[in-house]
């Protein structure tokens, strides 16, 4: 039961992180790389603000700021100095790995100090206890806590993202991945859309990489690693859940159910023996089925009926 919750704790953090690749990969259709050196970054300065004495809430907005920040600079070398945004991600990504190091001050930091989820974890120790069973099974009260933060804040996030998206501006940044030549038409820069696009979106991931720092008390200079990879496959398999809609609000509900279905999934894998190493591996290769597959099966169908066609009595 503790590790059914720990897992869906951890799934509705990677669910801010699929929301930061949501708007990057649905709404621009931009393969933003930058999400894992942002997501360290967040980590980072979460863990070294925290530990100069910040309180957690500040320090978690700056964490999430510094990834705006990281996002923005992606975005400018992208629209300003015409690189390609894939390549511009890696650019940004490559330098972080070292602003993340500085940052920190080693590879490694712990989190000693009082976190976001400090509250959540006492008030859940005062109610139930350190440990408590239910329906037979062991619970840590501070699992509980975590749990609860986590729902909380990526329940706020979600209706916070789905009001922005409605509103003109977001509807302008939507244009802008569906018909930039009609935004310019109308006079809006679709520059500046997709600078302040990416500068939310890596926030988000940042945001995110606060979270899991702070849940799992500590930063690392890898910890960011392929979470671009992990965003995707949360992202297509909550579109998978929730079919090709156009809808704002279920497209933010699928990416979230897409993250903790994942991660059930990721457990359940490990609990019958998957090698964790292998985790990543695996990963890509569903990502890469999920986005290749489809597309095959139209051709492989396609071609049937041809053949059919062919072969058909006159």
């Amino acid at each position: 039961m503790s590790l059914l919750i720990a897992t869906l704790a951890l799934g509705l953090v990677f669910a801010v992180l699929a929301l930061g690749v949501y708007l990057s990969f649905r709404v621009y259709q931009i393969p933003d790389i930058t999400a894992d050196g942002s997501f360290t970054l967040g980590a980072a300065m979460t863990a070294r603000l925290l530990k100069d004495g910040w309180d957690p809430a500040s320090a978690t907005a700056a964490g999430a700021a510094g990834g705006a920040l990281a996002g923005i600079a992606t975005g400018i070398i992208h629209t300003r100095f015409k690189v390609n945004a894939l390549l511009s991600g890696i650019l940004v990504m490559t330098a972080l790995y070292s602003i993340n190091l500085h940052v920190m001050g080693s590879s490694n930091l712990p989190i000693t100090a009082r976190t976001i989820f400090t509250p959540f974890e006492t008030v859940a120790v005062s109610a139930i206890g350190k440990e408590s069973t239910i329906l037979g099974r062991v619970v840590h009260g501070g699992d509980i806590g975590i749990f609860a933060g986590t729902t909380i804040i990526t329940v706020l996030i979600c209706v916070g993202l789905i009001i922005f998206l409605k509103t003109e501006l977001g509807a302008a940044m939507r244009a802008t991945g569906d018909n930039a030549r009609m935004l310019r038409a109308l006079g809006t820069s679709t520059d500046r859309m997709i600078v302040f696009g990416l500068a939310l979106s890596n926030a988000l991931v940042a945001l995110a990489g606060s979270l899991f720092a702070q849940s799992q008390n500590f930063a690392d200079a890898q910890m960011g690693i392929g979470v671009i990879v992990l965003g995707l496959a949360s992202v297509i398999l909550g579109q998978t859940l929730i079919g090709n809609v156009r809808s704002v609000a279920l497209g933010v509900i699928g990416a979230v159910l897409g993250s903790v279905l994942f991660r059930l999934l990721v457990a359940i894998a490990i609990r019958m023996g998957l090698d964790a190493n292998d985790l990543k591996l695996i990963t890509a290769v569903v990502v890469l089925g999920a986005i290749v597959g489809p597309e095959q099966f139209k051709a492989f169908s396609a071609r049937r009926a041809r053949m059919r066609g062919r072969h058909a009595p006159a």
